[in-house]
């Protein structure tokens, strides 16, 4: 399955504006496809120059982007930890995302309604954390009282383990801190939270929904949640929802390009935040190239040769040999796969080596 990134928001934060926008999105240079698995999911094309030129300079017969899926959960309401509204709905859905666009209204508009009365996104986001932080303390004080004997009396190193890292993390949500912002240095710790599946350890991008005159350089607002946020471990992007459903509407590149000027952008809203989902889901693109088809291929960061082989077919990662790699900068110098043969700049690698960001890959495989 596909990982994905949730976004969030309480009500009329323009949270479906935004994801209306992501569905019509525009790769820069090419009208690839958006479709639809289910009424809020979305697979979105990932904006991505290198693609573009590989293009260029292959003239394939098929191109095939990297693609990354985004989830409209509805809006939250006070209480949702204790099933109010569609908070245990709401809860499960961001259970099963992977990372978080949390969006935060940061425009006054008196035409649209709060659900509080008044603008203010430092109390909006501190709504759905407390939420979040209070499923997860019954989440931890659950595995609490579940290891805390075996791990005082029994001798039970795995229980002991356990424990010591329930501690910090419940210590952290009773003080109002997610649960990323606790940190673990081994693997078996760091792979004991993640089973826990805590809503309050994924990755978070706060997006504050700003004005078209705000959307270059922020507000009040955004200088709040940007403060807010300083030791939560998180990333802030600007977005000016209503501008950006503007963007969407126009059909061509130029028309875009010139849009984007006459408010000093240099590229869309909606072209960042798809990047920066990916980049949150921690994913990252290596590609192959040649005259039948020029693809981008998703990986996750830090995978080592043969699995990111398999993400091809599986045969290519149970037979690996080795892989053939060229730097997509030498790539582009050179002019393709030929000459960087006979600059001698291509490289022979192992099992162990670990993907890069942008390699264009060819995998030598038997089965």
């Amino acid at each position: 399955m596909a990982l994905q990134c949730g976004i969030v928001g309480l009500p009329n934060v323009g949270k479906s504006t935004l994801f209306n926008c992501l569905s019509n999105a525009k790769a820069q240079s090419a009208n690839f496809p958006f479709c639809t698995i289910e009424p809020n999911v979305g697979v979105i094309t990932v904006p991505d120059e290198r693609l573009n030129r590989l293009v260029e300079m292959c003239e394939p017969r098929s191109v095939v982007p990297a693609t990354v899926e985004i989830v409209d959960i509805a809006g939250l309401v006070k209480g949702a930890s204790r099933g109010e509204g569609l908070g245990n709905k709401f809860l499960a859905n961001i259970r099963e995302t992977d990372a978080i666009l949390h969006v935060l209204r940061c425009f006054d508009d008196d035409n649209i309604t709060h659900v509080d009365g008044s603008v203010d996104p430092v109390r909006d986001k501190e709504i759905i954390d407390y939420e979040l932080i209070l499923k997860d303390l019954e989440t931890v004080e659950a595995r609490i009282a579940k290891t805390q004997k075996q791990a005082q009396t029994g001798g039970d190193k795995l229980a002991k383990m356990q424990y010591e890292v329930l501690k910090p993390i419940k210590e952290a949500l009773e003080a109002g801190k997610p649960a990323r912002s606790v940190q673990f240095e081994t693997p078996d710790e760091q792979k004991f939270v993640r089973e826990l599946f805590l809503l309050t350890s994924k990755p978070v991008l706060y997006v504050c929904n700003v004005d078209d005159a705000s959307a270059v350089d922020g507000n009040k607002y955004v200088d709040a949640v940007r403060e807010a946020i300083r030791e939560e471990g998180a990333g802030l992007m600007i977005v000016a929802a209503q501008t950006e459903s503007e963007i969407a509407e126009l059909d061509t590149y130029e028309e875009r390009r010139e849009f984007l000027a006459e408010i000093g952008l240099e590229e869309s809203g909606v072209s960042r935040l798809i990047r920066a989902a990916y980049n949150l889901l921690d994913l990252q693109t290596y590609f192959t190239a040649g005259a039948d088809e020029v693809r981008a291929w998703t990986f996750i960061r830090g995978s080592k040769a043969p699995r990111c082989a398999g993400i091809i077919h599986t045969d290519f990662e149970k037979g690996f040999i080795r892989a053939e790699v060229i730097k997509y900068d030498d790539y582009v110098a050179l002019g393709g796969e030929s000459g960087v043969r006979e600059a001698g700049k291509l490289s022979v690698e192992g099992k162990e080596y670990v993907v890069q960001d942008g390699d264009i890959m060819h995998f030598r495989f038997n089965v």
